[in-house]
């Protein structure tokens, strides 16, 4: 009964999103009707609601609109005119797919999936209006990289969690589930990111954004490549120097507590949009207000998406407390299969019914505990089938599935077929790696 109401709540969603109803409101509906139909009470569903949003924006408001300003300053002064022009030359138009990839890769590992996001967001655009190509075509590759280090590559919440539960069990070595990781991702990367990008690129999309201004700059307007790269990675740099810190200094150390610090992806983009503010508006010659201006069309143009990820917040929330997360392990622990695939199968099942990555791998964990604990399975191996199960089959109850919908500007069909397929090959293409690491290891 519960598989059938969550397909139902589905069903409705792409129901109101067809008639044009925001998928602000639309999401909201939804929960609610998920929730009266899952057996919540009214003081539940109203806790429930409060908690998503809560948790929500806790971890992503200010991430997104200093990402946003971030990327908007960049965009207008300049600068990623500059790192797109740059990449296109020294690439080639021809393998500009290959340099977003390895772009997007890079900021990846260190950052967050949606700090990521969020400041390549402009440079995806502008690479797309200038070399006059397709923005899934540009935009499949950025976003496979950052998903495919989301899942596999600690230090990112989900892969740190399960090493460090599975830990407490039986020996899990970090540095060795990096390694799978990345033998894994690379594979995997390249046939989620530039291959499928080829097969998208027919798709029409409008390439218009909040990011982009409406006339291109003089070459020689334009500012110098390095402070562009510079400020533009500087998150980046800041978030990498953190997880070093944390790995190779003492945990009692004044720098490590200052690198940590400044290491926070918050606390890393406040410092680049500073950053930002000081090279792209002020050292430009340009007023305050101006910059000022600027950060405003940031935060005006993201209002609406901020609160549509929220919304799919809620519902994820709804779906969480009302025990779908538990009555799936449940009856998933009753199957015989092989450990590894049982991990994923639980794992994804997790993450279509309950929308978050990492709260799915985090469920799994529990479940998956006692086979990891009996030694009949690589625990590092098992670590990487519960990280490739979490982004399987991304939809609506997904925040990440409505941020890429809205940043590129997609209808629901457009997004379907390109992000959910995108995730759903790089965790069925994951499954199989893992699968082959483990006839020799």
């Amino acid at each position: 009964m519960i598989f059938l109401i969550i397909i139902l709540a589905i069903a409705l969603q792409i129901f109101l999103t067809y008639k044009k109803l925001s998928p602000f409101l639309s999401l909201l509906i939804v929960a609610i009707f998920a929730g009266f139909s899952l057996g919540m009470s009214p003081e539940a569903i109203l806790a429930s609601i409060k908690k998503g949003v809560g948790d929500t924006l806790g971890g992503l408001a200010l991430i997104i609109c200093l990402g946003a300003i971030l990327g908007k300053i960049l965009e207008a002064g300049g600068a990623t005119e500059k790192i797109s022009s740059t990449l296109i030359r020294s690439f080639g138009q021809k393998n500009i797919q290959w340099a977003i990839l390895v772009t997007g890769f890079l900021i990846g590992i260190p950052l967050y999936y949606n700090a990521g996001f969020v400041i390549l967001v402009p440079l995806v655009f502008s690479i797309a209006r200038k070399a006059n190509l397709s923005l899934l075509y540009v935009a499949i590759p950025m976003a496979a990289a950052l998903s495919t280090t989301h899942c596999f590559l600690p230090p990112h919440p989900g892969p740190a969690y399960l090493v460090t539960t599975f830990d407490k069990m039986v020996r899990t070595d970090m540095g060795k589930t990096l390694m799978y990781g990345f033998i894994i991702t690379i594979p995997v990367v390249i046939i989620a990111g530039p291959l499928l990008g080829r097969m998208l690129k027919n798709i029409k999309t409008d390439i218009s954004s909040s990011f982009l201004s409406a006339e291109t700059k003089p070459a020689n307007k334009l500012p110098a490549g390095f402070p562009s790269f510079f400020i533009g990675l500087l998150p980046v740099l800041l978030i990498t120097f953190s997880v070093i810190a944390d790995n190779f200094l003492a945990s009692d150390s004044f720098l490590k507590r200052i690198i940590m610090f400044l290491g926070d992806p918050t606390i890393a983009l406040l410092l680049a949009v500073l950053a930002a503010i000081a090279y792209f508006v002020l050292q430009a010659g340009k007023t305050m207000d101006t910059g000022m201006k600027w950060l405003s069309e940031a935060i005006s143009g993201i209002a609406v998406i901020l609160l549509i990820i929220t919304a799919g917040g809620v519902f994820k929330q709804v779906l969480q407390d009302s025990g779908t997360d538990k009555y799936i392990a449940s009856f998933s622990s009753k199957w015989q299969m092989p450990p590894l695939v049982f991990g994923w199968v639980v794992t994804a099942l997790l993450r279509v019914a309950i929308g978050s990555a990492t709260v799915a791998g985090i469920t799994a964990a529990g479940v998956v505990s006692p086979l990891v604990a009996s030694g009949t399975v690589s625990p590092e191996l098992m670590v990487l089938a519960v990280g490739t199960g979490s982004v399987f089959g991304s939809h609506v109850n997904d925040s990440g599935f409505w941020m890429f919908k809205e940043f590129f500007n997609l209808s629901l069909k457009q997004t379907f077929l390109s992000w959910t397929v995108m995730e759903t090959l790089i965790s069925i293409l994951g499954l199989i790696g893992v699968l082959i690491l483990d006839i020799f290891v």
